[in-house]
């Protein structure tokens, strides 16, 4: 009987494999991350005991949330399918600084957040689940209340005060003060190695995985070419993202012949915003900012952040549900080139305008509806290599329907995004898309055939269908023949069973 049963369960398992492999990837890249950005003060208090003068009626102040917070809901981000977090910084700030861009200390954790060893466990924790940490590492600029400001001997660390008049400026832009803060001047040798040898005792002490660069544009590049050479030395897939100052347009080319491996866009964002707040709207402006060059793939793609009116505003203000907004213009970000980059409390819509109005608490009571769709994007995007390295091609464009696809070694994706009031059909020719075979959606469960080498695709309004282009199912003998197997051999088991408890009695 013991025979039988291996056999039994031989044959279920050969039967469960596809008939066609999936393709796979060969090692895991930063273009195949999702990030979920996270404002430590914000998200989730973990540990009452280092409410320290907070007031969670007060945005401008500290409002709880910390360290330990975050390593109790990764199991709540990874289940999303988030293979990375991104967070504020952590180090000692000035009073009220909840944001950290405030700091005092580069080298000690804030005491509101928690302690090293808790930043430690928490790095520690995402490694287990196979997720990546991103640490924002400030070098623009400190606090007012830093001990160098008033140190004579560090007078030379700083740029002389001035503001910021011109922002088209480049020696304006990276020697001004920003809101008053003192400017670093990384031209001075001590200052530049003081940044990067404390960027590397991060590196080594916690093991993150990258450093966000808020205001990366305040900073000589070349300062980060030096920063970025040293820095990966050690560790040569270390990820450095710039984050610039909001509503700014760079060289991306600039930045990453030093060093920078990704950029967050403000343009592209500025685009996908104004695309997707409202049915009707059309694409032309967001599919002509995609590109499919290798920087297109590395830069960070976004809705909001911590610097920019939360998105879920837009849609308000254009009276439309933002659930269903929010879907759409996800599937979008989700299947396009590039790194998306989910600011924390997209999943429940959270709304917000200017700072610190976009900075709220974030609340995990709320409708599932958003989250589940969130889940199966990333469950999609993290199984079809085609949606974060294949090469994009946009087959159909029109008054807010749009039809593209993804190619990576023979693995074709289609994605068809309705962001229209009324249902749309599209019909892809052999000259677009092969023929002869059929559209498997895997977020709606579509399925559209192969006629006479084309293929109509019926989307209904404000919807969106991810499809994968495979052979025509029909009727799989093969499968079919094993599954007869299978239940003749539970038949023979049964029989077996029944035989020997007769005999037995």
């Amino acid at each position: 009987m013991k025979r039988i049963t291996l056999i039994l369960i031989a044959i279920l398992l050969f039967s469960s494999i596809p008939v066609s492999a999936k393709v796979q990837k060969e090692k895991r890249l930063w273009q195949d991350e999702t990030v979920y950005s996270i404002m430590v003060d914000r998200f989730n208090d973990g540990d009452t005991s280092n409410d320290i003068d907070t007031n969670t009626k007060d945005s401008l102040t500290f409002n709880g949330g910390d360290i330990q917070g975050i390593i109790d809901k990764l199991d709540y981000i990874q289940d999303m399918g988030f293979t990375a977090i991104r967070l504020t910084p952590i180090f000692a700030n000035a009073k009220n600084g909840y944001h950290g861009y405030w700091v005092n200390d580069f080298y000690k954790v804030d005491e509101h957040f928690g302690t090293l060893e808790t930043f430690q466990k928490l790095v520690k924790e995402a490694h287990q689940r196979k997720m990546k940490v991103i640490l924002d590492f400030v070098t623009n600029n400190v606090a007012a209340t830093n001990p160098w400001v008033k140190d004579p001997s560090k007078s030379n660390w700083f740029h002389p005060k001035q503001g910021i008049a011109d922002w088209n400026n480049r020696e304006q832009i990276e020697n001004g003060w920003v809101n008053g803060l003192p400017d670093l001047n990384q031209d001075n040798p001590e200052v530049k190695k003081y940044l990067i040898d404390a960027a590397k005792w991060w590196m080594k002490k916690t093991e993150v995985d990258g450093f966000g660069l808020p205001e990366v544009n305040h900073v000589p590049l070349s300062f980060w070419k030096d920063f970025s050479r040293d820095v990966k030395k050690d560790k040569k897939d270390f990820f450095l993202q710039g984050i610039p100052a909001e509503n700014t347009s760079l060289d991306l080319n600039k930045f990453q012949s030093a060093g920078i491996d990704s950029l967050f866009d403000y343009n592209q964002s500025e685009s996908l915003r104004k695309a997707f707040a409202n049915t009707n709207q059309s694409l032309h402006s967001v599919s002509s900012n995609t590109e499919n060059g290798q920087s297109a793939f590395q830069n960070g793609t976004f809705f909001d952040n911590e610097y920019t009116v939360r998105f879920t505003s837009d849609i308000v203000d254009q009276r439309q549900f933002p659930g269903s907004r929010w879907k759409t213009a996800l599937t979008y970000l989700y299947t396009t080139p590039g790194i998306p980059d989910v600011y924390y409390g997209t999943e429940i819509a959270l709304n917000g305008g200017e700072i610190p109005d976009n900075r709220r608490q974030m609340s995990f009571r709320a409708e599932k509806e958003l989250i589940d769709y969130i889940t199966k994007l990333g469950e999609l995007r993290n199984t079809l290599p085609s949606l974060t390295r294949g090469a994009m091609e946009m087959l159909y464009n029109q008054d807010g329907m749009s039809v593209y696809k993804r190619v990576y070694q023979g693995e074709t994706s289609i994605i068809a995004i309705n962001n229209t009031r009324k249902s749309q059909k599209v019909t892809l020719t052999k000259n677009q898309l092969e023929g002869g075979k059929e559209l498997r959606g895997l977020l709606g469960g579509d399925l559209v055939r192969s006629h006479d080498n084309q293929y109509n695709l019926i989307i209904d309004r404000d919807e969106s269908e991810i499809y994968v282009l495979t052979k025509k199912s029909g009727l799989n003998i093969p499968h079919i023949s094993s599954l007869i197997v299978v239940y003749l051999l539970v038949f023979l088991f049964l029989i077996l069973i029944l035989k020997r408890r007769r005999r037995a009695n």
